[in-house]
């Protein structure tokens, strides 16, 4: 394989752009100006002794990167890419806000405006999160507070006076599933996908492959795999291998409704 480097010419008018690469079976080009390296590691001094340049020209390296849409950071960590999610939610709520506080609209209207506006900008690419108790907390306090705007102060009946819901009355006029079991069925629906791939594609492989090396000291990272189990668990799934259980689609797919309707009280 063979690399050219290629790089950015400034043109009449003003305007920056690309020469155009000459097309040259089993070459590969990088354009240096828009070519960046992250270097994933729990250890945060790895790699810092090196660089990677080409034709004289160094390629910076990042922490963190936006690929397809989704954060990728150099811990492999999910925690930034829910605060990225979760702050691209708050953006829409606030471009909502007078609807869901107004009395015209009906409460069903407004909780198919959170269900169809805000919710999927706030859970794409949620299939592949691998949650712990913690994110589950971020993404249960961002939903209550939409739903705090949608179902209005109530009257106390002991002190007379207004106040907002509390979380446990929140959970009883909201019949709709909440935002985490939105997840775990979402994530559930994918692994039968995953789970019924052929050996040849590529996220098959990677879910299937056994990294090389020793786990460093201390409490292993939740996988994502861990939290299938563990939701299939919840619902009193099959204590088996999943992925066997997930070549029948009809059971599979009733589980899927399960893990959504589940409500824990």
């Amino acid at each position: 394989m063979r690399l050219r480097i290629c790089r950015q010419s400034a043109r009449e008018g003003g305007k920056t752009a690309f020469d155009p690469p000459e097309d040259i079976p089993g070459t590969h080009f990088c354009y240096t100006d828009k070519t960046k390296y992250m270097v994933m590691s729990r250890d945060r001094n790895a790699g810092r002794g090196h660089s990677v340049k080409t034709d004289n020209s160094s390629i910076e390296r990042v922490e963190e990167f936006k690929y397809l849409g989704t954060t990728l950071t150099d811990q492999n960590s999910i925690q930034e890419e829910i605060k990225s999610r979760l702050k691209s939610g708050n953006a829409c709520c606030h471009s909502v806000q007078n609807l869901l506080s107004s009395r015209l609209p009906s409460k069903n209207l407004k909780i198919k405006m959170y269900r169809t506006i805000i919710l999927p900008v706030v859970l794409y690419g949620c299939e592949t999160w691998s949650l712990t108790l913690r994110g589950e907390g971020r993404l249960r306090v961002s939903e209550n507070r939409v739903l705090m705007r949608v179902f209005r102060p109530k009257r106390d009946e002991v002190t007379r006076e207004w106040r907002k819901l509390h979380n446990e009355e929140l959970n009883d006029v909201y019949s709709l599933p909440n935002i985490v079991r939105v997840v775990k069925s979402r994530r559930i629906r994918w692994a039968g996908h995953v789970a019924r791939m052929g050996e040849d594609r590529v996220v098959h492989r990677v879910l299937m492959g056994k990294p090389e090396g020793k786990r460093p000291l201390g409490r292993p990272r939740r996988r994502w795999e861990d939290n299938i189990k563990m939701d299939l668990q919840e619902v009193g799934g099959s204590s088996g291998d999943w992925m066997e259980l997930a070549q029948d689609r009809d059971r599979w797919r009733a589980l899927v409704g399960t893990v959504r309707d589940f409500r824990v009280l």
